[in-house]
């Protein structure tokens, strides 16, 4: 073997060098603080051995450098390249060793002390520096730190001085903690949190640990508070308040430099994430005050499910990432407090920090606002798996103390935090004697919370049984079975939202809420990592791939609910009512008696009401308000919907619509707040049918091939030699430029990226024809009736349709389409399920202003449309779409029964009889397809109009669950029909509930 020399950021034996012992970061402190934020010089270098001679001294020249701001990170500011993988590792596996090409940077930063300053002890605080690095403070070597995601504290007041004083710090992208850093996300460096310098009184608080513990009655909570201060002995005071008034207030000596305190209070208030009830702890020795904010709350294994203040609660998750498109891994508290407010009002009641701690302030929130939190530590190898040496590090006791160093910082740092109900060791490491001993030393810092691990696969340490994208197949199997000792079971990930997905939510959460033991889960992920860029002045998105970076997992970063200028994704609309904590059900046989299910675990159904009214067409009938819910957690109630019978309008729909809203104002909604949305289609009905208007027969000619249909109100063009309708005109204007064709292509989202290799390689879904096999007409003053026989199929396929499309022309200007499909196998080879079966046509360009009757106003699919209803909707055809990250399909409508596209005069009206998909669109799937980015999309020269007789569901199989057969269409015979005519703008909803003989 080569005889290696010694580099520290190459010894995993070397934890630190003048690091302080861990500690709570304190929710106040009287300390005066100078932020260090803001510009520091800057040098970037290939390799830490090339830094310039004395570069850490004071008098230093810096001619040269540049200036940084701090928090950044320096890939983001034009230094070194951007990189994203997934799970690799950008540079040969070979621990604890990096490469010798090592960026890095190096900072100096100039700050003034005065004599007041020097008085007492001086504390560099650094929250975040990715991977490792340097200190020096006036020339003089005063720490090495690593573990990016965590902060380290430094004791500099002895070579500080009256006046200025050079801090140096020299930053390494890779260093043997790499190995354990190998999270999902960009490749980032720098100083990406913020730095601070602390002025610490000589005689001060070091630690405050403090624990809101539950009496097993739980009404009175038990104060555990354990003080550490600088001089051995000490005498002090502490309080404990609650809404800013004083609940107990004492004295106290310290011996050995510790004191510890235990207290009863009465009949606490108490935290939940539904609930959450905070007190101050506040600690004063001498001229030092620090606070910690705590909650009462037990959390504790009762029955094999984890349970909190006794009672077994469902985790409605989400996976979060310290992310900003602009920024990469620097977020602000704005930023922070904006997702957790986001996250409270889509029903989210829970948070998996992935996977490392995150920044301090975000706890705080967490503890206000009420989030369930699994803190994670830094901590992923994943890497490790692809070299077929998975336990390479995590089952090497070389490696132990840097693994249990991980899990320890983090305790020591949040335990404070009432929201955190587990630790979790870290991610994708497999399992090794490492995640024991790591497990054992979290336990004997803090037993009142629980350990998790999903890589701990026999949960042989955890006290909670944690997988991923488990399918709903052997979710259930584990509800079921006493596998793995029968621990409680969550989800860390599921649902993956990449792209256009996830589909199948609702399919997770009736087994969580079905089976006690599944205890609900965290969806990954909440934000899409793209990068923010410009092109031609218009923004748009970047990602793996996108900067020459190789290898590289692409795209796979743009997997979150959250778009990357914070719209929330039609995922995220979908997830707030599939986890909607008040469900609303039709009782069967009863016209307006209804179910009202409570899914809170702690609050009762007084604090909502609901809304509800009845609507046909655009018109509200009847509305009202029931503000008596009164249903405690877990039960439920019935409602009777005091509506007054009424008569109904001729060949309309009525729709009971109830909206669950918050009766007062919230810490993260305002009073009315809407919590859930549900809609019943009504049995009241009237159908009435009339003639259609009589109009000049048809002219009708036929030459080279062209078939014409024509009079004062419409002109059709057939192709039939071709066998397709050519185009539909009215008034000299073309409204129809392609008819309709049979297609079972859709654009592929990124769940379908294990199947579009055969799809579009194997099964040529994307190359199919029509074959024209006979084209007849008869006309009589009635109507004219064309009959076009097709086959349809894909490059070099045995299966395909054999199609027979009958269209009936009436004389006042009504087309009316049938499609009669039979399918058609003179082979085996078939893929397992299709995109989709309908048709295609195309429309005048100038149609943009769209207007339709079904599921809305966001697109929707058959698995993945609970927080859309019907109605009547207004909008363009280009807002109808999403704009995804990466371009795929979308905009899909189901149930939709007519729809009208406009030039603001005159509009072309579908009227189906029997609901359809619909999707409307300025591209052509093919455009779709071959785009990498939304600036490289290409217009189509028409409409595009789909209009399906069943489209496949999203599932989550870019990682996770398939479709469920439900939701797959099959190759089967099927028919649709419409009607397509031309009607004044504005007039669609009148024409569209006539009938006709």
């Amino acid at each position: 073997m080569f005889k290696r020399v010694g580099k520290r950021w190459e010894d995993h034996l070397l934890e630190q060098i003048g690091r302080r012992e861990a500690r709570t970061a304190f929710y106040k402190e009287s300390s005066e603080k100078i932020s260090l934020n803001g510009e520091w010089k800057f040098l970037y270098l290939e390799a830490p051995e090339l830094s310039p001679e004395g570069f850490m001294n004071k008098q230093i020249e810096n001619e040269g450098w540049d200036t940084i701001d701090v928090p950044s990170v320096w890939q983001l500011r034009g230094y070194g390249r951007m990189h994203y993988t997934d799970v690799l590792y950008p540079f040969p596996v070979n621990p604890p060793f990096v490469p010798t090409e090592n960026p890095t940077g190096i900072y100096k930063k100039t700050v003034l002390l005065d004599e007041n300053w020097i008085e007492n002890d001086t504390i560099l605080k650094f929250h975040g520096v990715d991977s490792a690095y340097d200190v020096w403070v006036n020339g003089n070597h005063v720490g090495y730190g690593k573990v990016s995601r965590l902060p380290g504290e430094y004791d500099i007041t002895d070579f500080v001085v009256c006046g200025e004083n050079d801090i140096t710090v020299r930053v390494y992208k890779w260093s043997d903690g790499t190995y354990l850093e190998d999270q999902d996300m960009w490749w980032l460096s720098g100083i990406y949190r913020d730095v601070e310098l602390i002025n610490e009184p000589k005689n001060s608080i070091l630690d405050v640990q403090v624990n809101g513990d539950l009496a097993p009655d739980y009404r009175d909570g038990i104060l555990k508070i354990k003080i550490r201060t600088k001089q051995e002995k000490c005498a002090g005071k502490w309080k404990i308040c609650a809404d800013g008034e004083t609940v107990l207030e004492k004295d106290f000596y310290t011996a050995d430099g510790c004191v510890y305190i235990e207290e009863i209070l009465e009949n606490v208030k108490r935290w939940t994430a539904e609930t959450p009830n905070l007190y101050e702890v506040t600690v004063t020795v001498e001229g030092h005050e620090v606070s910690v904010r705590t909650g009462f709350r037990k959390i504790e294994i009762i029955d094999q499910n984890f349970c909190v203040n006794g009672k077994v609660i469902l985790l409605n998750g989400v996976n979060h990432h310290d992310y900003n498109p602009k920024e990469g891994r620097c977020v602000t508290y704005e930023q922070m407090k904006a997702d957790v407010i986001l996250m409270k009002q889509y029903n989210i009641n829970a948070v998996r920090c992935s996977h490392y701690p995150a920044n301090e302030y975000f706890y705080d929130l967490c503890d206000e606002y009420g989030l369930y939190i699994i803190d994670e530590a830094d901590l992923e190898c994943h890497g490790f798996e692809w070299t077929g040496n998975y336990t390479w590090i995590t089952d090497d006791p070389s490696w132990e103390k840097t693994f249990v160093d991980r899990s320890v910082r983090m305790v020591k740092r949040d335990r404070n935090h009432p929201c955190i109900i587990m630790w979790s060791m870290g991610n994708e490491s497999t399992f090794g004697c490492n995640f024991r001993s790591a497990a054992k030393a979290i336990r004997e810092l803090d037993d009142t919370r629980l350990i998790h691990y999903e890589g701990d696969f026999e949960a042989e340490v955890t006290d909670v049984y944690s997988t991923m994208y488990t399918r709903l197949k052997p979710l259930e199997e584990i509800a079921t079975t006493d596998v793995k000792g029968g621990k409680p079971h969550v989800m860390c990930e599921y649902g993956h939202a990449m792209g256009n997905g996830p589909g199948g939510l609702t399919e997770y959460q009736n087994l969580y809420r079905k089976y006690k033991r599944l205890q609900g889960g965290f969806i990954w992920e909440w934000y899409d990592h793209g990068i923010y860029a410009e092109k031609d002045g218009r923004p748009y998105y970047r990602y793996g791939g996108n900067y020459g970076d190789f290898p590289t997992n692409g795209n796979f970063c743009i997997d979150g609910m959250l778009m990357p200028d914070r719209t929330p994704s039609p995922s995220l609309l979908e997830y707030k009512q599939v986890i909607a904590p008040v469900e609303v059900t039709k009782i069967e046989g009863k016209s307006n008696e209804l179910r009202v299910k409570n899914y809170y675990d702690f609050r009762s159904l007084d604090c909502v009401y609901l809304e509800w009214w009845i609507k046909g067409g655009e018109k509200i009938l009847q509305k009202g308000c029931i503000d008596t819910l009164k249903a405690m957690p877990g039960e439920e109630e019935i409602l009777v919907i005091p509506y007054d019978p009424f008569e109904p309008e001729a060949n309309t729909t009525y729709y009971l619509n109830l909206s669950v809203r918050e009766k007062e104002e919230t810490l993260y909604a305002d009073k009315g707040h809407e919590i859930s949305r549900v809609q019943f289609e009504m049995e009241e009905k009237k159908t009435v049918f009339v003639k259609r208007p009589e109009s000049n027969a048809f002219c009708i000619n036929k030459e080279n091939g062209i078939l014409t249909v024509e009079n004062e109100n419409i002109c059709v063009k057939f192709h039939t030699v071709f066998g397709r309708l050519l185009s539909i005109s009215s008034g000299g204007k073309e409204y129809v430029t392609s008819g309709p064709e049979m297609t079972v292509y859709r654009a592929t989202i990124d769940n379908d990226m294990y199947k579009k290799d055969d799809w579009m390689n194997k099964y040529f879904i994307q190359e199919s024809s029509e074959q024209n096999a006979g084209f007849s007409y008869e006309s009589d003053e009635e109507k004219t009736v064309v009959v076009i026989q097709k086959y349809f199929g894909c490059v070099n396929q045995s299966w395909g349709y054999e199609c027979t499309y009958e269209y009936s022309i009436f004389p006042c200007g009504q087309i009316k389409v049938h499609l009669d499909a039979k399918t058609v196998q003179n082979g085996k080879l078939e893929p397992p399920f299709l995109p989709r079966l309908g048709i295609k046509m195309k429309a005048n360009k100038n149609l943009q202003s769209t207007v339709w009757m079904g599921m809305g106003p966001g697109e929707n699919y058959a698995d993945s449309c609970q927080a859309c209803y019907m109605d009547i909707f207004r909008s363009t055809v280009d807002d109808m779409g999403t704009a995804y990250v990466y371009p795929q399909e979308n905009g899909h409508r189901e149930n939709v029964r007519w729809f009208g596209i406009s030039d603001g005069s005159n509009s072309l009206l579908y009227i189906m009889d029997r609901p359809l998909g619909l999707n409307l669109s300025n591209y052509t799937d093919e455009s779709i397809e071959k785009a990498a980015h939304p600036f490289e999309l290409e217009q189509s020269k028409d409409v595009v109009v789909h209009l399906d007789y069943r489209q496949s569901g999203l599932g989550s199989n870019s990682c996770g669950e398939e479709q469920v057969e439900k939701y797959k269409v099959k190759r089967e015979d099927f028919s649709m029909s419409f009607t397509m005519q031309i009607v004044k703008s504005g007039k669609e909803l009148q024409e569209s509930s006539v009938r006709y003989l």
